[in-house]
């Protein structure tokens, strides 16, 4: 599905955009006029973390559950724990921050990377003394099943070079092969809040 054709929440809508047409996540670095998607920007994802800001669209997220997309080891390890009846907790801590349902839905599917199992990263980012850090590998393949996932609660520790989140208790586990599948759940969720 072409990105433009996917439902956008309004706050996403207000972001500035790439040469594409692409929004540009609240988390990502500009250099020389253009957007570093594989990058993240410390500074932008410390504040998202210490003033409870989504991580695509910069707007406050309340009190309750937080979202984020999932690739394919750790969509296998939640719906395992949650088969199983286990709680589930990353222990790996992350850079990726959380987000409202309807932004991390539709960055589900209009991202690459992250809309299908097959797709590979085109650029490496390497961090650096300038306040990013490198959150992707030229040549990564998403793989498997991915998933959009709420979370009751996230941790964070913002140090020198890094922001790192930590998510806590699932309280929704929508996995995908390709993120299209999400299509209905975004829909939904625009019309239940008037668009975000």
């Amino acid at each position: 599905m072409r990105f433009d054709a996917v439902p956008m929440p309004e706050r996403v809508g207000e972001r500035p955009r790439d040469v594409r047409g692409y929004p540009v996540p609240a988390i990502t670095p500009w250099r020389g006029g253009e957007p570093q998607f594989a990058l993240t920007d410390h500074e932008r994802s410390a504040n998202c973390a210490l003033e409870r800001l989504c991580s695509v669209c910069g707007g406050f997220m309340a009190r309750g559950p937080v979202w984020r997309v999932v690739g394919a080891a750790e969509s296998a390890a939640i719906g395992a724990a949650l088969a199983e009846g286990r709680p589930y907790r990353n222990l790996a801590p992350t850079m990726e921050g959380p987000g409202h349902r309807a932004c991390m839905l539709y960055a589900a599917m209009v991202c690459p990377y992250l809309a299908r199992p097959n797709a590979r990263r085109r650029a490496a980012a390497h961090g650096g003394a300038d306040g990013l850090a490198a959150a992707a590998v030229r040549g990564a393949v998403r793989g498997g099943t991915g998933a959009v996932v709420g979370f009751g609660d996230y941790e964070y520790a913002v140090t020198e070079s890094r922001v790192l989140f930590r998510f806590l208790d699932p309280v929704e586990f929508l996995p995908h092969e390709s993120a299209d599948e999400q299509l209905p759940a975004l829909r939904a969720e625009l019309a239940s809040r008037g668009g975000l």
